[in-house]
């Protein structure tokens, strides 16, 4: 063989190990730009839902955590961590990987509000009337306050303040690293919901009938838009210049986000007392319907004997006009979570669905162990879900994909053979060189 040929070869081998390096960074770049946290209830604070992946998500099961009580509270995905509450007045930090108790944080009431984590810090609200603040680390707790009624509602955490309601009628702003009150709003009664915050405006909805929208700096009322019926669960979702909200009356409304003024309502089927919330991407909304008789009766007797049925809606956001609906086994109290390419959202009859986002039709189902009032959560590849009293997490069991292990494998090959190839080639060449 020609010293040349021989050049050529390692050179090539050489140029195979360093594409193989590039290839793999090049994999992690691209996975580093898929979605690693959803910090908050409905991932950000306009409350949009989305999660900005590609590619379809399988429904295996990673891990499963129990609580001693159902779980109600949505999760939060914070650097490689799970952040969930429950009924059982603890709020739980899992491996976001394993599933394992990294710590939990009692409180003296029960936890249906979704935790908010940022900076470091993890915020939930508790029924006993609080809204803590802990340390994301540790679950040290940093501070606390105590409002005059049970909070179910979910923490807004934005230009370092805490935006929340509570079911004394009032809508609070918090110093987020001291607990400070900044402001109060006082609405007509309960306040359930959680709020959405875009342009300098917090929008909530109250039991008191209204969908409000406050100043986030004064905490002024902007304008109040009255419904015809109870605004309880259903969070409102900003849809570039819109406001979406779900209320007890049936119907979803789209709000003009500036002024208050109606654009379109549509009839979507909301029951009495959980609805969930709407969820924006691309021009369309997402949404689902829980009738009243989904919640009085099992999902068997109602699609087989009150011959009620429950949909998924995908809503064009101009005008509200349904694009498409898909009929599930239960009243969906769960709000959607969409990508590029899937809506995924829970439903009474304990399945947890994958939806075509494109035309509605049906991708995959998961069962759970019963009625799923949680909110699915994106990070990672991965979905996280409470059901009954248990955590979630699903995806694609074989994939490894989520947690950049198969990738680093192929770094840690490419390295080898780079190092393997140079220092065969440093060996020949000395070996020629003394036998000059």
């Amino acid at each position: 063989m020609s010293k040349k040929l021989a050049s050529v070869q390692v050179f090539s081998l050489l140029s195979i190990g360093l594409l193989l390096i590039l290839s793999s960074s090049l994999a992690i770049s691209a996975q580093s730009v898929a979605q690693t946290n959803w910090s908050m209830f409905r991932n950000d604070s306009q409350h949009s839902g989305t999660a900005h992946i590609d590619g379809q998500i399988g429904n295996g099961t990673l891990w499963t955590f129990s609580t001693n009580g159902q779980v109600w509270s949505s999760p939060a995905v914070w650097e490689g961590k799970v952040y969930v509450g429950s009924v059982d007045q603890a709020l739980y930090a899992l491996n976001a990987s394993t599933g394992t108790l990294i710590w939990s944080y009692p409180t003296a009431g029960a936890i249906y509000s979704s935790p908010a984590v940022t900076d470091g810090v993890v915020y939930v609200g508790s029924l006993d009337g609080n809204m803590y603040a802990l340390n994301a680390s540790t679950g040290l707790k940093l501070w606390n306050f105590l409002t005059d009624g049970p909070v179910f509602s979910s923490p807004t955490v934005e230009g370092g303040r805490v935006y929340f309601g509570s079911d004394d009628s009032s809508v609070y702003a918090l110093d987020a690293q001291t607990g400070r009150l900044l402001w109060s709003f006082r609405t007509g009664d309960r306040v359930q919901a959680s709020p959405a915050l875009s342009g300098g405006k917090v929008y909530i909805g109250s039991n008191d009938t209204n969908i409000y929208a406050i100043d986030a700096s004064s905490g002024k009322m902007v304008w109040v838009y009255t419904t015809g019926g109870y605004v309880v669960g259903s969070s409102p979702t900003v849809a570039e210049t819109l406001v979406v909200v779900g209320c007890y009356d049936n119907n979803t409304y789209a709000l003009d986000a500036t002024l208050g003024t109606l654009m379109w309502y549509a009839s979507t089927g909301y029951d009495i007392c959980m609805q969930g919330s709407p969820a924006y991407r691309n021009g369309a909304v997402y949404t689902g319907s829980s009738h009243l008789l989904s919640s009085i009766f099992s999902s068997e007797y109602t699609s087989d004997f009150l011959q009620v049925t429950d949909y998924v809606y995908a809503l064009d956001a101009t005008d509200g006009a349904i694009i498409w609906s898909h009929p599930v086994g239960g009243g969906v109290w769960s709000s959607p979570a969409v990508t590029s390419t899937t809506v995924y959202v829970g439903s009474g009859d304990g399945k947890l669905y994958a939806l075509d986002i494109h035309d509605g039709n049906f991708v995959w189902s998961y069962q759970t162990q019963g009625v799923i009032y949680s909110s699915p959560a994106i990070a990672d590849g991965r979905i996280y879900v409470g059901s009954e009293c248990t955590v979630y997490a699903i995806g694609s069991v074989a994939s490894t994909v989520a947690d950049g292990s198969g990738v680093w494998t192929m770094v840690l090959v490419g390295v080898l053979l780079v190092l393997i190839v140079t220092i065969t080639f440093l060996v020949v060449r000395r070996r020629r060189f003394w036998r000059k």
